[in-house]
């Protein structure tokens, strides 16, 4: 009986063992089947059927408004809450769609301008400039303006005359293009998406938007990709929500604001005297960490509808800036001793002793502090020089 039920065990590692290899196989020839040459094979999110559904849902939702209603608890089961949440885990598609296409772009690009993606680091902004220079080989006669700052225009100028790179053949030219084409697209749709939401926040997350404005609330969210996520998320992570990259090409960082994200875009940011910005972005990120935990209750017991927590939070902040911008308070003078008064009396007990014993003077110091009549001291010097060792190394003493 043993050694059948140890057959049965061998053939049932066999069987996973199979199964394994076929999964594996099957992922092999998947990845295989993938034409990294084709961008319908790498970029599928525009076609697929979730995505249309929840744009088209979106842009229907934008066209009519929002019958919700700030006050009351927010349902789980309304079907507007249920686009809410489903346009949070879209954005999270678009932004990795975003990145799958930027690289598709610069695997193209890099044998026209190598050195570009280098100069210019945001995707959007990449996308824009490799369909605006295209195959041009003189970037004088090409008009960047409003899309990058000037800095960086003429980094880009100035790296294109020694560039190694080649004009690309019109077959790939194309391709790059549409995949343009296609991020622009994706940043149209996330703006959308944005919009929504944002005419969404008052319900969504009234605490949240008291303090930092029902935009910036939306940004936020999309950024963390839901409000679950940015309750989860600690306050020095939300601070750096909407951080980007910034190409300096050199220039100073004085006047540079960096770990600052999305909360730079604030009034209470904006408004903030410059020596006290990350101070106050510091603390504007701790509550507004606390506004969205409240916001991601559901239950009336520890959810605030109303969002009458986030005007207090708001309030908060602005008392303590202000707390902040106030001079230290003016050195008092020093009052002088009561005339005629009477030495303190020291209290007495085991801590006093010790300390007198701690300081108290040597055997040693008491000798050399002492002169014995009709005999010379010796001296560090002699012939009474120098200092003075007293009745130190007299005989007898």
């Amino acid at each position: 009986m043993k050694k059948f039920e140890d057959a049965l065990e061998d053939l049932s590692d066999n069987d996973d063992a199979e199964l394994m290899e076929e999964d594996f196989s099957g992922d092999l020839a998947n990845i295989e089947a993938l034409n990294y040459d084709d961008l319908d094979s790498v970029s599928m999110l525009q076609k697929s059927r979730p995505y249309s559904d929840i744009m088209w849902k979106v842009e229907d939702a934008l066209k009519k408004g929002s019958n919700m209603s700030n006050q009351g608890m927010v349902s789980e089961d309304d079907p507007e809450y249920q686009l809410i949440v489903g346009c949070c885990n879209t954005l999270d598609d678009i932004d990795n769609e975003s990145v799958i296409i930027c690289n598709f772009i610069c695997d193209k690009y890099r044998l026209k301008f190598p050195d570009l993606e280098s100069l210019v680091h945001h995707p959007i902004d990449y996308a824009r400039v490799v369909k605006k220079i295209g195959n041009e080989v003189d970037l004088t006669i090409v008009d960047l303006e409003g899309l990058l700052p000037s800095n960086i225009i003429m980094d880009i100028s100035i790296t294109a005359s020694t560039t190694s790179g080649k004009p690309l053949p019109e077959d790939v030219l194309q391709k790059t293009i549409e995949a343009c084409d296609r991020a622009l697209t994706l940043d149209e749709s996330k703006k959308k998406v944005l919009d929504f939401l944002e005419s969404r926040m008052g319900y969504i997350a009234p605490n949240l938007s008291a303090i930092v404005g029902t935009a910036v609330a939306a940004k936020l969210m999309g950024a963390a990709g839901g409000l679950k996520k940015l309750a989860d998320m600690p306050a020095c992570n939300v601070q750096h929500l909407g951080a980007e990259k910034k190409a300096l090409a050199g220039f100073s960082t004085a006047t540079s604001q960096f770990h600052v994200g999305y909360l730079a875009q604030t009034e209470v940011f904006q408004t903030t005297p410059p020596a006290l910005k990350m101070r106050a972005c510091r603390f504007l990120a701790a509550r507004s960490t606390l506004a969205a935990r409240v916001d991601a209750r559901v239950d009336s017991i520890r959810g605030d509808p109303s969002g009458s927590l986030g005007r207090t939070y708001q309030e908060d902040i602005h008392k303590k800036i202000e707390k902040w911008q106030e001079p230290l308070p003016a050195k008092q003078p020093k009052p002088l001793p009561v005339p005629n008064s009477k030495p303190k009396k020291k209290r007495g007990g085991r801590r006093l002793r010790k300390k007198k014993e701690r300081y108290a003077i040597t055997d040693m110091q008491k000798l050399a502090n002492r002169r014995q009549f009709g005999i010379p001291e010796e001296s560090s010097l002699g012939d009474g020089l120098g200092e003075g060792y007293g009745m130190l190394g007299q005989a007898g003493k």
